[in-house]
């Protein structure tokens, strides 16, 4: 890793916090009140400050990479007009982030791979299917993915 890629990511990731504590202040999700609201900026500003200021061990771009995913798991698995308006300014500031959809890769594969895909399923399986972002066959196929995970004992 050369010092300037770190640099680069840690900037990168600084805007991107900055976007999200904008979109959660000026497009609040419905469900939130003043005290989520606040938990959730107060959390961005130690992702800044663990981003910006590591102890001296941690300034590498693997324990920034724990920061990024911290940062990017609401916009990842939310919705709404917070979510999208987030996205939208990251394309804006062609910062260097996609949207990945995690249950579009699911479905096709017809498989849960690991922990972190089975809670993010867990997670969002039901506000999902009430957004109308999957159907009740794909609601069947999760459930079923799911209890064939929880078989094997991955859990």
């Amino acid at each position: 890793m050369s010092k300037d890629s770190y640099i680069n990511a840690k900037n990168a990731i600084s805007k991107v916090i900055d976007i999200a504590i904008y979109c959660f202040r000026n497009y609040t999700p419905n469900e939130w009140d003043t005290k989520t609201l606040d938990v959730f900026v107060e959390a961005y500003l130690e992702c800044r400050e663990r981003a910006l200021n590591p102890e001296p061990r941690y300034e590498t771009l693997k324990s920034l990479k724990y920061v990024i995913n911290d940062v990017f798991i609401y916009f990842q698995e939310g919705g709404g007009n917070c979510v999208e308006e987030f996205w939208k300014e990251i394309k804006k500031q062609n910062l260097p982030y996609k949207r990945e959809n995690k249950m579009l890769k699911i479905l096709k594969r017809k498989k849960i791979n690991n922990i972190r895909e089975y809670d993010f399923v867990i997670d969002v399986i039901v506000p999902y299917q009430q957004e109308g972002l999957i159907n009740s066959e794909e609601v069947v196929l999760l459930n079923e993915l799911i209890g064939k995970f929880e078989r094997l004992g991955k859990k």
